[in-house]
């Protein structure tokens, strides 16, 4: 294989935004493994007043990933998210007003490989939410699995992340004056298995637990759609069957999070690596779906407002896919 070096030439605007993007992979990949290491290094090493003040520290704070974490503005407003966002570049798209007085549930898709869009629209300050949705506070769900990292959970909830858990979503939600939005990846981990270029598969037919959450809570649903969002990377082909997948499929329910084997480009040249691609994601918030606040919500309730959603993501899939190089005869699959 010939490798395509960068040249010497590059402007350091477009180095900047490199390192930015490749801080970010390394954060996404290998930070929680590093901070549970350097745990174990400081336990080895006999440092006992400073793990048992972290222990400690640990033990009251433990819910805190639950109960609407602890984001840092200014860890949000480092400007090395400025240069991440300029990299691909990303771009957040509002189609309608959310009044403040309501809390909302956004559903985020797809997932992609490592959900780069909805990282650089909900968890930094330079792709304009603020200014786009003034009065809502945005928080990002990801996997409880990673606030049980040491260290790393400091990090990951200082930039607006929380947990997925259905207590945490439900609290994001009971804020009593509104204001808060709960942005939830609906495919889940298991989407990222399809994350290929081209591909608009979306895991969301059994999906209806962010549903049920919306009803109880009276939270209004809003359909979220990242474009560009699969085209950052490539995948090892893994259809449905192959051993591979089946591998992955296994994986993926013993560990709680799915392990895609990608790739893209390096840092120093453009043939191989875990860079993503240079590719622009424009993540379109669609309309609110009014949700009137059920506390004991029926299963015919349920499924009635997530055929509701699912319209409303089509619909918001539709009226944009020709803005953002989607052929007119390609449309969302729902699985």
């Amino acid at each position: 294989m010939k490798v395509e070096f960068a040249p010497l030439n590059i402007p350091l605007t477009r180095r900047l935004q490199t390192a930015a993007v490749s801080q970010w992979v390394f954060s996404f990949l290998l930070l929680a493994q590093c901070c549970v290491g350097i745990f174990f290094m400081l336990v080895l090493a006999r440092f006992w007043l400073l793990i048992s003040l972290y222990v400690l520290w640990l033990y009251l704070d433990w819910e805190t990933p639950q109960t609407g974490g602890r984001r840092w503005e200014w860890v949000r407003s480092w400007t090395v998210w400025k240069h991440f966002k300029e990299y691909f570049p990303i771009k957040l798209i509002k189609t309608q007003d959310l009044d403040t007085q309501h809390n909302y549930l956004l559903g985020f898709h797809p997932h992609g490989v490592l959900v780069a869009g909805a990282f650089g629209n909900f968890c930094t300050n330079y792709t304009g939410f603020k200014e786009l949705f003034p009065g809502l506070t945005p928080h990002l769900h990801i996997l409880p699995f990673w606030f049980r990292c040491p260290f790393f959970r400091e990090y990951a909830m200082s930039v607006g992340l929380v947990s997925s858990s259905k207590k945490s979503v439900t609290h994001v939600l009971s804020r009593p004056q509104g204001g808060n939005a709960a942005v939830v990846v609906v495919g889940g981990a298991e989407e990222s298995l399809d994350a290929h270029p081209g591909n608009l598969t979306l895991h969301i037919l059994n999906r209806k637990g962010f549903i049920k959450v919306a009803l109880k809570r009276g939270a209004h649903l809003v359909p979220v759609f990242s474009f560009g969002e699969n085209e950052l990377f490539l995948q090892v082909p893994n259809p449905k069957g192959s051993v591979l997948r089946n591998i992955q499929d296994k994986l993926q329910k013993m560990l709680g999070f799915a392990v895609p084997l990608f790739h893209a480009r390096g840092i120093f040249q453009y043939s191989f690596g875990l860079m993503p691609y240079r590719m622009p994601i424009h993540t379109v918030v669609g309309k609110p779906i009014p949700v009137k606040q059920t506390s004991n919500p029926t299963q015919e309730e349920i499924d009635e407002l997530h055929q509701i959603y699912l319209e409303s993501l089509q619909e918001l899939f539709e009226e944009n896919k020709a803005k953002y190089g989607i052929p007119e005869h390609k449309s969302l699959i729902f699985t």
